[in-house]
C-alpha cells in the first residue's frame, strides 16, 4: 500500500514534470499525507535510498489524536511489529522490538478533547505510527484501520487520517550538506 501512494505520486509528478527517470527514495503509507522524497537522476537514486533503508534519516511526523489524561508523554514506544499478507492491520506480537517511537505531545491546540502530537519513528514498519498511537489509547483521527477496522470506500477523503509526513532532515549522501524539508499542511 505504501507503493501504492508512491507510484499514484509519481505516475502524477512524471507527467506533470516531464521528468520519467523520476522515482520515490522511500515510501510513505497510502493515507498519509506529507513530505515525499524523490530523486530525478537513476544513478543518484540507490544514495538516498540507501540513507532510508541504514535508518540515518530524522523523520518527524504530526498527528491528531483524543487526549488522555492517563498517557505519560513523551515516552518511547518499542514493540514487535509483525504485518501479514492478507491482513489490514498490523499487530504487537511478544518478541524483540523492532519498531521504536517517540511520542512527545505538541503545544497546538484542538477542539476539546483534540491533541497534536509529535511522532518520531527511530525505525519504519508498515503502520508503526499508528500501531504505537493506537496501543496507547491515543487512535489518530480519521484511521480506518487503528484500533478497530472501519469500511470506508477507497475514494471517500471525507475524514482523512489525521497523520503528516512533517519533516525530513538528513545530511545529503551526494553533495554533504545538511537537507531539512517541512511540509506546509496543516493536520
Amino acid at each position: 500500500r505504501g507503493r501504492h501512494v508512491a507510484q499514484t505520486a509519481l505516475v502524477r509528478l512524471r507527467r506533470e514534470l516531464g521528468l520519467p527517470e523520476l522515482s520515490p527514495a522511500h515510501r510513505l503509507d497510502r493515507l498519509t499525507a506529507g513530505v515525499l522524497l524523490f530523486t530525478t537522476r537513476r544513478e543518484l537514486r540507490g544514495a538516498y535510498q540507501t540513507m532510508f533503508a541504514r535508518g540515518t534519516v530524522r523523520k518527524t511526523y504530526l498527528a491528531r489524536a483524543a487526549v488522555n489524561p492517563n498517557v505519560v508523554l513523551p515516552r518511547i514506544v518499542r514493540s514487535r511489529i509483525v504485518k501479514r499478507r492478507g491482513h489490514l492491520q498490523a499487530v504487537s506480537e511478544p518478541g524483540e522490538p523492532n519498531a521504536e517511537t517517540l511520542i512527545e505531545p505538541s503545544p497546538a491546540r484542538y477542539p476539546p478533547g483534540d491533541g497534536l502530537y509529535r511522532l518520531t519513528p527511530r525505525t519504519g514498519r508498515t503502520h508503526q505510527l499508528r500501531v504505537h498511537m493506537a496501543a496507547l489509547g491515543l487512535a489518530i483521527v480519521g484511521d480506518p484501520l487503528y484500533p478497530q477496522v472501519i469500511d470506508v470506500a477507497a475514494d471517500d477523503f471525507t475524514a482523512p487520517l489525521r497523520l503528516l509526513a512533517h519533516c525530513l532532515e538528513f545530511d545529503d549522501p551526494v553533495h554533504g550538506y545538511r537537507r531539512r524539508f517541512v511540509s506546509r499542511r496543516a493536520v
